[in-house]
């Protein structure tokens, strides 16, 4: 099966159903909300928004779940071990099973965490 290159976010959110694409929807507009001085790009094929040359966040859609990812700081998994207990997580990725509600609240927490680590980057 051929790679798909996306020019841009919609048209990578444009290749799943409504549902996943509404789960999708959401995660954009949450960094969006967080980091509103991040820019949109893809990345590796995916999803992904970067302040200056650093990239904030990446996100996408598998069958049966969506990903949240980067290479995350111990301090960043630490904040969230007990949370994150229930989903699938290693050094770079946290899963949420597409039969579970999205856990927006978690997320936005989460990307809220990576903006203050890129911004102590700077």
């Amino acid at each position: 099966m051929a790679k798909v290159e996306y020019k841009d976010i919609d048209h990578y959110q444009a290749a799943f159903p409504d549902e996943i694409r509404q789960r999708l929807q959401s995660v954009r507009e949450l960094i969006h909300k967080i980091a509103p001085d991040a820019k949109e790009v893809i990345s590796y094929s995916i999803p992904a928004f970067k302040i200056d040359k650093t990239f904030l966040i990446y996100y996408c859609a598998f069958a049966k779940h969506l990903t949240i990812s980067n290479p995350w700081s111990m301090e960043l998994l630490a904040e969230f071990e007990i949370e994150l207990k229930s989903f699938k997580i290693s050094k770079a990725a946290i899963q949420f099973p597409h039969h579970k509600p999205l856990p927006l609240d978690l997320i936005e927490r989460i990307i809220t965490f990576r903006k203050k680590e890129v911004d102590t980057s700077h």
